[in-house]
């Protein structure tokens, strides 16, 4: 009686665990995902250029990864906040950036945006302002208070996207 008893509880939790969670997941209004990612990056971009190293560090999650040209891969809290106190520290500093591709996931808890920078910064090896271009990769988790944060934030310089791949 108890082996067909645990076996009858062991089959319906099988046939519960197997209910795909689609039918009853809230569906994602990715328009407005979409939306509140691009005023999180016009807030970042902001955040920018008044030279706010804490408004910077803040747009992270604590174990996201920054990669930036010739600087080693930032994966922690201490790292990323030393490179973004000096970063915000330069008097030259200007950035403008958008995003060309955003990409929400189904589930509505992570998103990708895809895109093009530019910024101006004092060189260290001259001491004069230089400018740099290219594009970037920044993959969204949505914390536990509904807001996007960067998991994943990848630069690399370059030339702008060809006309027309921007939507591929």
């Amino acid at each position: 009686m108890r082996t067909t008893t645990l076996m009858g509880l062991a089959l319906v939790l099988a046939v519960t665990a197997c209910k795909p969670a689609g039918k009853d997941a809230p569906k994602v209004d990715t328009a407005t995902e979409e939306a509140a990612i691009r005023a999180k990056e016009a807030g970042w971009m902001e955040a920018y250029n008044k030279h706010d190293a804490a408004a910077l560090a803040g747009q992270y999650e604590d174990d996201a990864s920054l990669a930036s040209n010739g600087v080693a891969l930032m994966t922690d809290t201490a790292g990323r906040g030393a490179f973004l106190d000096g970063f915000a520290a330069d008097p030259a500093l200007k950035v403008d950036f958008a995003s060309d591709r955003i990409i929400i996931a189904k589930s509505g808890d992570l998103a990708s945006s895809r895109g093009h920078y530019s910024f101006t910064y004092t060189d260290p090896a001259t001491k004069q302002p230089k400018t740099e271009s290219g594009s970037y990769l920044t993959v969204y988790r949505k914390s536990a208070d509904g807001s996007w944060k960067a998991a994943e934030d990848f630069t690399t310089p370059g030339p702008a996207a060809a006309p027309g791949s921007a939507a591929q």
